[in-house]
């Protein structure tokens, strides 16, 4: 028992150094070299765990899918309203995304090379087609607007995939812009791809998305007419 313990709690540093140098060094630069020695093993030791750099970011994608899963389940309980479970779910997603680096890096990798993961596994389809789905029933029992949902759900999905774009690109700036820290920050991430531990990461979307979704639950103006 002892034994496998120590096997769970080496595979679970391997992730976490796994998702910091993909973070900072993107899939293609990463070596198993550099996540063994990053954690102080032997090449030979961390390829008894994953015998492949493929093989730790599939595993990583896979573990991503189970963190959408279950924060779905969380938001979505029996008699939740839908448009309230829709925003709770695109908040919370966003806010783990902040602390989380193996979650970070699952998702740039996904985003970045969907080869890596079969189609069992896509998270962003997974996620595309859970946030359609919640679509379609806030506009049924909550009132939600009639914006085509598979259209609303990639929409939401753009932004957070944008959020992450946006935390990479102030890698080299972590204070914030004055011009947005009157807004609360939404727009003004922290970089994602620190290798430390305790790395910032991008500050809570929260005022972006009750923006988004404030706009979002207005009704779609008429389109106009031909003259």
């Amino acid at each position: 028992m002892a034994k496998q313990e120590r096997a769970r709690r080496t595979r679970e540093k391997v992730l976490t150094a796994a998702a910091e140098v993909f973070a900072v060094q993107g899939y293609a630069s990463t070596t198993l070299n550099t996540v063994a020695e990053r954690i102080g093993m032997t090449k030979g030791a961390l390829y008894g765990h994953f015998p492949s750099k493929r093989s730790l970011a599939r595993a990583l994608i896979d573990e991503s899918r189970h963190t959408w899963t279950s924060l779905h389940a969380a938001y979505d309980i029996p008699g939740a309203d839908a448009a309230e479970v829709l925003q709770g779910v695109v908040v919370g997603f966003t806010d783990r995304l902040r602390s989380d680096v193996r979650l970070r890096a699952a998702l740039r990798l996904a985003v970045d090379h969907p080869d890596l993961a079969p189609a069992r596994c896509d998270v962003l389809a997974e996620m595309h087609d859970a946030l359609t789905d919640l679509v379609r029933r806030a506009q049924r029992d909550s009132g939600f607007p009639d914006h085509c949902p598979p259209l609303v759900a990639e929409l939401l999905l753009t932004v957070i995939r944008g959020l992450l774009t946006t935390a990479e690109g102030t890698a080299d700036n972590t204070t914030p812009d004055n011009s947005t820290a009157d807004c609360g920050g939404a727009a003004n991430t922290v970089a994602a791809n620190s290798p430390a531990d305790n790395s910032p990461a991008p500050r809570s979307g929260e005022p972006l998305w009750r923006l988004l979704f404030t706009a979002l639950s207005a009704d779609p103006a008429p389109t106009p007419a031909l003259p």
